[in-house]
């Protein structure tokens, strides 16, 4: 069992990410070693993992006293009243702040459960296992946590470090390709915003990466993380550089919310699209060079990762799109802040358009 350990030091919190396979199986082990003790755990567990693995970490777990509660998780279910479900269980059962809830399932379960550690007697112990290469490589770093509202998504929410984040690849033999393309889309974002090298390293193996082959999947998550720490240890709360982090996603939550967040785009095909809406904007605005917008382009084309915007929006969708933007939490003022790219490697933050220049990009965009 060889396991690749990054530890993150934020002001908040310090704790390890751990990546490899069959970790699950080792896990009451792996508590032990990073000191984590309680007496009492919730298990939320996303409906999609294989119920074997979930018996392999309930074995590990014979000498405490556990409950699970199975989550079905979608951007829908991602609101309060999954959060007030979690938190009867809590209380009826007599939670203390030293035992411990753990989440096992993509983005949407470790960040609906860490929302409700986070609130329960002011911080309740939580252990993060990802279970799906996009949760894996960029929510399972850094501390957000949240739900949605009828207002726009992530909007409830906060920054609550987990004790310990346990990445075992072997879950991502389950997903579908679907789901790995969703991931690929994060890492391709860290590559874009802080690594040109490992963009290029990309570019070149993505097509071992999106079949899991070992080490290039490995290699993946692990710089991926890699880039995500260095960004958090230097800004936790997101005030500037961690800005950088969200480049596409102003687009892509609007785009997720335009849709009521249906099934038709998952959260990484809405991020890719977001990347390519970012990038024609950064060339509109001659702030990319043409040579790195074209080759970026290239990637994502030639890998077939995600659809065109037109068949998921039309012209009539622009001032619905537009609104969603406008309520980004990055906003502060009336106008809509921007993450672009400069080049590969160097993102732009704090770039603040008017609504009607958005509006008429966004159009233009659903028409071409």
């Amino acid at each position: 069992m060889k396991i690749t350990k990054l530890k993150i030091n934020t002001e908040s919190q310090k704790y390890s990410i751990l990546i490899g396979s069959k970790l699950i199986s080792k896990f009451h082990k792996i508590c032990e070693v990073n000191l984590i003790k309680f007496k009492k755990c919730l298990i939320i567990i996303d409906s999609n993992v294989p119920k074997k693995l979930v018996l392999d970490l309930k074995k590990n777990l014979k000498n405490k006293e556990t409950f699970l509660l199975f989550f079905k998780a979608s951007e829908k279910n991602k609101n309060q009243k999954s959060i007030d479900n979690i938190l009867k269980i809590l209380l009826s059962k007599n939670f203390s702040r030293q035992d411990c809830l753990i989440t096992v399932g993509g983005g949407i379960t470790g960040d609906v459960g860490g929302f409700a550690a986070s609130i329960f007697k002011r911080g309740l112990q939580f252990v993060n296992i990802p279970t799906t290469l996009l949760s894996q490589v960029d929510s399972s770093v850094g501390g957000k946590t949240g739900i949605n509202s009828s207002y726009g998504k992530n909007l409830i929410g906060n920054f609550y470090q987990p004790k310990l984040v346990i990445c075992d690849i072997g879950f991502l033999k389950s997903l579908s390709k679907r789901e790995i393309i969703c991931g690929y889309a994060e890492i391709l974002k860290h590559s874009l915003i802080a690594d040109k090298k490992f963009f290029n390293y990309l570019y070149k193996n993505v097509s071992n990466i999106l079949k899991l082959k070992s080490p290039f999947i490995n290699k993946a998550i692990f710089t991926s993380c890699y880039i995500k720490k260095r960004v958090v240890e230097k800004d936790e709360k997101e005030k500037s550089l961690r800005k950088i982090l969200n480049f596409g996603h102003t687009f892509a939550h609007a785009y997720e919310a335009s849709l009521n967040y249906s099934k038709k785009l998952n959260h990484g095909e809405a991020v890719i699209l977001g990347i390519i809406s970012a990038l024609k904007f950064s060339i509109e605005e001659r702030i990319i060079n043409f040579k790195d917008y074209q080759r970026i382009i290239s990637h994502i084309d030639s890998s077939r990762l995600t659809k065109k915007i037109k068949k998921y929006f039309s012209k009539k969708d622009t001032k619905k799109i537009l609104s969603f933007m406008i309520k980004d939490k990055k906003n502060n003022t009336d106008e809509i802040n921007l993450i672009l790219l400069k080049k590969i490697g160097s993102p732009i933050i704090d770039k603040f358009y008017d609504k009607n220049k958005l509006k008429y990009f966004i159009k233009k965009e659903l028409v071409d």
